[in-house]
């Protein structure tokens, strides 16, 4: 309850004392606005950093450093699950299409194409047969097919990859290939991978110190489908990755987001991923974390993957797309309480209390602010101007404070003009017959981002946090992909 109850307390205290106590509230927006304007500060030191690499980091052969580099690289496979649900061939071809183009010889790929019964066995298994045929001579694929209706879990892409995983071991040993050489990759069935991934994170994995006890977090893009996509999904898309860029510049706060990879190791160490959780993605890190006692971590990856927009058929299919998505992103809150509890039992208690606080921190805060800074600036900012009255009205403070505001978040823009630069540097190659002009729509896209941030961003989280606050937990709402 405590996420909850914290945000809907600033939220009513905020409105009473805007009436009661306006000036109060001015001094405390003011001073939210300047530490929103360092958080701003901070968001563009670190997105350039990671930028730079990323950068960088792509235009590297890691492929030929590995075989130069490394002698022994062949012994390392690669099992990778692609949990789908109801997503069209289109789709799963172009994830396949991807795997294919690697630098990385497919021959050390084990593939688990994992579908749901509940969506339709045969019609699964038809684009399963349909996927072998076209690359089965390319790689070595396993389909498995989740049973519906299991006890003690929710249906979703944790429990799919649970069933799967334990079908994928098995498989792994009758190979005869040993564990501690196998790196597993949990990807969304729609990620394109970078030709050069493998190579890269096969590389990261054999010069890494402790190469066992981490997870490996690439940049994620939401590239496949971004030209066809609406303006307020390119910016929610872009703020997505814009977030994991910073957050890869700082890998000692880092969580595993979305597409990851890890060693099969620490997978079989926690009993793979939780069944009866939405938000298995970053669960994952937190199940291993917790289970070495804190000696875990997430190694960034500054070469990237590239998923689909929520984008749908119809324009409201997308505005309800876009919402459910990050709704369901925001139910990462859920991890508050586990840490809470988990902190203080078992393999738990032998994290470091300097470790316990900064993990609590880093994610109470940043659910806190995603859920509250864009209402507090946007809204609340200007509540508590207009209740004031007689003295108070001509003090200093306030007859200044409207010029305050203004120049805090105007200062803060700068932002929103860093990230749109930077997005062009992003978008993939105009598609043939995109009029040249709609570079513009790029730009100008970004005066979306106030309106985005409030109803794509604090919103679905408000209402994540109040669920949880109540009880009322959420279930997993698989996105629909348009190839």
């Amino acid at each position: 309850m405590i996420p909850g109850v914290v945000l809907w307390l600033t939220f009513i205290v905020g409105v009473i004392l805007s009436f009661v106590r306006p000036l109060w509230v001015v001094v405390f927006i003011i001073c939210f606005s300047f530490y929103w304007l360092l958080r701003v500060i901070y968001f563009i030191v670190y997105l350039v950093v990671s930028w730079g690499r990323f950068r960088h980091d792509v235009t590297v052969d890691w492929f030929e450093k590995l075989r130069t580099e490394c002698q022994d690289w062949r012994r390392v496979r690669h099992l990778i699950f692609l949990p789908t649900y109801r997503e069209p061939i289109e789709v799963l071809r172009s994830t396949f299409e991807g795997l294919v183009a690697s630098a990385y010889p497919t021959d050390r790929f084990i593939v688990v194409l994992a579908g749901e019964e509940r969506a339709g066995r045969e019609v699964f298994l038809e684009r399963a047969a349909a996927i072998q045929r076209e690359f089965g001579e390319r790689m070595d694929i396993h389909v498995t097919v989740h049973p519906a209706d299991l006890p003690n879990e929710i249906p979703g892409k944790g429990s799919n990859l649970h069933d799967a995983g334990q079908q994928a071991v098995a498989a792994i040993d009758r190979l005869g290939i040993p564990y501690e050489d196998v790196i597993v990759s949990a990807f969304d069935v729609d990620t394109v991978v970078h030709p050069q991934y493998f190579a890269c994170l096969t590389w990261t994995f054999l010069h890494h110190p402790d190469r066992l006890h981490t997870s490996y977090q690439p940049i994620a893009l939401y590239n496949n489908n971004m030209w066809e996509s609406p303006a307020f999904l390119r910016v929610a898309a872009f703020g997505t990755s814009f977030w994991l860029l910073t957050e890869l510049a700082r890998p000692d706060r880092l969580f595993t987001f979305s597409s990851h990879s890890m060693p099969l190791p620490a997978l079989l160490d926690v009993g793979f991923w939780e069944k009866d959780i939405v938000t298995e993605d970053s669960r994952i890190f937190l199940q291993c974390f917790i289970r070495y006692g804190g000696a875990y971590t997430v190694t960034p990856l500054f070469v990237p993957v590239s998923m689909y927009t929520a984008k749908a058929e119809s324009l409201w299919g997308s505005v309800v797309n876009l919402y459910k998505q990050q709704r369901r992103w925001a139910w990462g809150v859920e991890h508050f309480p586990y840490m809470l509890w988990h902190f203080t039992v078992g393999a738990g208690k032998r994290i470091v209390w300097r470790k316990k606080v900064k993990y609590l921190w880093n994610l109470g805060e940043g659910m806190y602010s995603w859920a509250s800074a864009p209402i507090i600036l946007f809204v609340f900012s200007r509540l508590p101007l207009a209740q004031l009255r007689g003295v108070a009205a001509d003090t200093v403070l306030a007859q200044n404070a409207p010029f305050v505001l203004q120049w805090l978040l105007g200062i803060a823009m700068v932002g929103i003009f860093a990230s749109a630069m930077l997005s062009l540097t992003l978008i993939p190659r105009r598609p043939t017959g995109t009029h040249p002009a709609s570079i513009l729509i790029l730009i100008f896209q970004w005066l979306l981002l106030p309106v985005t941030l409030i109803c794509f961003g604090a919103i679905p989280a408000i209402e994540a946090q109040t669920r949880l606050m109540l009880g009322k937990y959420l279930g997993f709402y698989v996105a629909e992909k348009k190839k």
